[in-house]
């Protein structure tokens, strides 16, 4: 290919990644997993090893607790050491970058051109933007597309990047628990692919070796036992739930699931065996928890534009008949510049009513005001979602529940959720806890602060936008 040629894709690539850049800097930080992670990147990095019990928690306080994705943990806390909320938007873009841009050659390998290309990465990426949080599973997306790069060049008879899997597994299984779709995938292309299976195998032979350079050595392949198994998970845990038609990314995955179908049946190019037994698997497990809809959202766009292949080149790719590549990179190179203007702390320079860089279920107010009254007595209760934070910017008070769903029993998590409902013995399940102070979300807990401002013994004492904080009062209020 040409320079003229790689101007003109790069151009149409680039007009894919401002948007998908743009997105990536413009979604605010959900704490979800984030907060607690950076803690325990911070004590990762402090300490030198990875912690094997919870310090966390003062109701599982020295129960064990595996730390798997301990190397995602420390990148976290070493970007927001160095520079901050903004490297720490900047990293997710780039990781975002890297993603989408390997996922347009892919999708460009199946026959699509740059245009096609870039409407269905487009496609892809909002589709699936709800997965991307500041989670491990964040570093696995480019893993997860660069394994099926490698595969589909395999299967075309390009078996130089197999070597490749072995350091990509070794990556895979500090990062994150999802470590076994690598080997899924090698295990679909062996069988129903095309290529030179025994070097194939080789490379899986190796890369299954190469998980076991981890801390935990082959106590790994527990973990990720647990986690599947975990009653708490199942049970309580939104992202182990079945997928439902809920907001907007999840009524373009529905739509698009519903149009492949028909889509496959009038194409002229027929979808392999493999292509199929993708679909299948990884359809299954996005419709078995939201968890893994972003796997399938990969695999689908490769499969669609394998199917749309003869309609882009007809209607959306025709040949260019003047190209001017020094306008081309000029334009790219800017496309590109453009969305890091959108940088939290840049943004607020030019845009007077930009959006927060947290989004509600971040505490900030509130911690800095507990923060400065640390006479309250405990222990604290709080809402699950503003754990997280609370366990890194307050790690002082240690809280009573948080998002690592698998460590606490199902029976605190119903005692949490009939505490937060304020089902009739809230009031009752607080004092066998002996919980003196309180910091409730307005969003997650309306019916639980109702309650506790009718009560005679809790005492309102601080309230924002989105948070307000009682302690318990045998006197009565001021």
């Amino acid at each position: 290919m040409n320079i003229r040629n790689h101007s003109y894709d790069l151009l149409w690539l680039s007009i894919a990644l401002l948007v998908l850049l743009s997105l990536a800097l413009l979604l605010p930080l959900s704490p979800q997993d984030y907060w607690w992670y950076l803690r325990l990147g911070q004590d990762v990095a402090q300490s030198g090893s990875v912690p094997t019990i919870d310090t966390y928690s003062f109701t599982q306080a020295g129960a064990s607790f595996f730390y798997q994705s301990w190397l995602a943990a420390l990148v976290f806390w070493k970007t927001y050491q160095a520079g901050g909320l903004v490297l720490t938007f900047f990293l997710r873009a780039v990781v975002v970058a890297v993603t989408y841009t390997l996922l347009w050659s892919l999708v460009r390998n199946a026959g699509a051109g740059p245009r096609l290309a870039s409407l269905l990465t487009i496609l892809a990426a909002l589709a699936g933007s709800s997965n991307w949080s500041f989670r491990p599973q964040l570093f696995i997306y480019p893993i997860f597309v660069l394994t099926l790069f490698i595969l589909a060049k395999w299967t075309q008879g390009e078996k130089h990047g197999l070597w490749l899997l072995p350091v990509l597994s070794m990556l895979w299984v500090n990062l994150h628990g999802s470590f076994p779709l690598l080997f899924i995938l090698g295990a679909f292309a062996f069988i129903f692919g095309k290529g030179d299976k025994k070097q194939l195998a080789i490379a899986l032979v190796v890369s299954a070796l190469t998980l076991f350079i981890n801390p935990h050595g082959i106590y790994v392949l527990g973990y990720v036992k647990d986690m599947l198994s975990a009653p708490s998970n199942q049970l309580f845990s939104v992202e182990w739930m079945p997928m439902v038609n809920r907001g907007w990314q999840a009524n373009l995955f529905f739509f698009w699931l519903l149009v492949f179908a028909p889509l496959a049946a009038i194409s002229p190019r027929k979808l392999t065996s493999l292509e199929w037994v993708n679909f299948i698997f990884f359809g299954w497990l996005a419709l078995l928890g939201i968890r893994y809809v972003i796997w399938f959202i990969f695999i689908m766009v490769i499969l669609t534009a394998s199917l749309l292949a003869e309609f882009g080149a007809r209607y959306l790719d025709k040949p260019i008949e003047k190209e001017k590549p020094v306008i081309n990179i000029f334009a790219a190179c800017l496309l590109l510049l453009i969305p890091f203007l959108l940088l939290p702390g840049f943004r607020n320079s030019w845009w007077p009513d930009a959006p927060r860089a947290y989004d509600n279920a971040n505490p900030i107010e509130a911690t800095e005001w507990l923060m400065t009254h640390p006479e309250l007595d405990g222990p604290l209760w709080s809402d699950f979602s503003y754990s997280s934070y609370l366990i890194f910017t307050l790690p002082s008070r240690p809280v009573w529940i948080d998002t690592r769903f698998e460590l606490y029993p199902p029976e605190q998590w119903e005692k949490y959720i009939a505490i937060a409902n304020a089902s009739p013995q809230w009031e009752n399940l607080l004092d066998e806890e002996s919980i003196q102070l309180v910091m409730l979300s307005a969003a997650g807990e309306p019916l639980l602060i109702n309650a506790m401002k009718d009560s005679r013994q809790w005492c309102e004492k601080y309230r924002d936008e989105d948070s307000v904080i009682f302690i318990k009062s045998t006197g009565g209020c001021p």
